[in-house]
C-alpha cells in the first residue's frame, strides 16, 4: 500500500481518525499536568520549563494543546512524521464554524468613549475565549467586533456541530441575553456546518491555522443577518444537532446572492 499523501494524512489527523491520535502520548510520563492534549507535552514544572525552550507552550487559539502541534511549517513530528514541507498544510474536512457579531457596535462605540469601549471589547474577547474553550473550539480569530471559532472532530468529536450549537447558546448566556438586566453586549450568532479546506496557510514569516471556503462565507453571512439575542443555523447544523434545537422557527434569508432557510434560536 503506497504511504498517505500529505494532504491524506492531515484529513485523518483534523477528522480523528489518524492513528497517531489513538497511539500512548509521547511526553505522558513527564511530569506535570495540564498538558496537551494531543502529545501530552506537560505545560507546568518539572517538565515545562525544558519543553517551553522547545516551543511546547500553550496554543494561543486553544490553550489544552501546544504550538508545537500546529505551528511551524509541518505537524510535529510525533503525530504525524515524514510530511514534506509545503507552502499549505491542510485539506477538505467536515467542521463547524461559529461567528459572533456585536450587533450596532458602530453605533455603540460613538455613544461611549474610545477608553469605555476599548473595555468592553476586551471584556467581549475574554468571555468568548473562554466559552468557546469550554467547548473545545479553535478561536479561527478575534476581528473588529467579530469572534470566530472552529469546531473540528479531532478536538470536539464527531457531534461537532452540536457542540457549536452549545457554545452560541452558552455565548448569549455568558453576555447577559438571559438575564433580567438584559445584555451588557448584544450579539447575533450564526453557525453552520459543511467541508472546507482546513490547514495553515500563508509564508514562514506569516502563517495561521485557519478555514476556507464557501461554507465559512455562510456562517458569516448568517451571524450578519442574526438579531440581537439570536443564533441562526442551516439545516446542516440542524440535521447534526437536532434535540438541541427545541422551540426554533425557520425564517428565509439572502445570503449574498443566494436563499436558503435559516432555524432560529431566541435568547
Amino acid at each position: 500500500m503506497p504511504d498517505p499523501t500529505p494532504e491524506e494524512e492531515w484529513h485523518d489527523f483534523l477528522s480523528g481518525t489518524h492513528p497517531h491520535l489513538h497511539h500512548p502520548k509521547p511526553f505522558r510520563f513527564v511530569p506535570s499536568s495540564p498538558r496537551c492534549r494531543l502529545c501530552a507535552a506537560p505545560f507546568k514544572a518539572p517538565g515545562s520549563v525544558i519543553f517551553r525552550r522547545l516551543g511546547f507552550t500553550p496554543w494561543e487559539k486553544n490553550p489544552n494543546l501546544c504550538r508545537r502541534c500546529f505551528t511551524g511549517l509541518q505537524l510535529h513530528a510525533s503525530l504525524c512524521p515524514g510530511m514534506p514541507d509545503e507552502d499549505v498544510h491542510g485539506a477538505e474536512v467536515d467542521v463547524s464554524m461559529l461567528f459572533a457579531d456585536i450587533r450596532g457596535s458602530s453605533g455603540l462605540a460613538r455613544r461611549v468613549s474610545s477608553m469605555e469601549f476599548t473595555h468592553l471589547m476586551n471584556r467581549f474577547y475574554r468571555v468568548a475565549r473562554q466559552v468557546l474553550i469550554d467547548h473545545d473550539a479553535i478561536i479561527e480569530k478575534f476581528v473588529g467586533d467579530e469572534v470566530v471559532g472552529l469546531f473540528l472532530p479531532f478536538l470536539a468529536g464527531p457531534g461537532h456541530a452540536g457542540r457549536a450549537v452549545e457554545a452560541a447558546s452558552a455565548l448569549l448566556e455568558a453576555t447577559g441575553h438571559r438575564s433580567t438586566d438584559g445584555p451588557w453586549v448584544p450579539l447575533g450568532v450564526g453557525v453552520h456546518t459543511g467541508a472546507a479546506f482546513v490547514g495553515i496557510v500563508g509564508s514562514k514569516d506569516a502563517m495561521d491555522f485557519t478555514a476556507l471556503g464557501d461554507p465559512v462565507n455562510i456562517a458569516a453571512h448568517l451571524a450578519g443577518q442574526a438579531a440581537a439575542g439570536e443564533i441562526l443555523l442551516t439545516d446542516a447544523v440542524a440535521r447534526a444537532a437536532e434535540p438541541l434545537l427545541d422551540g426554533s422557527e425557520r425564517r428565509a434569508v439572502t445570503l449574498k446572492g443566494f436563499e436558503l432557510e435559516a432555524l432560529v434560536i431566541r435568547s
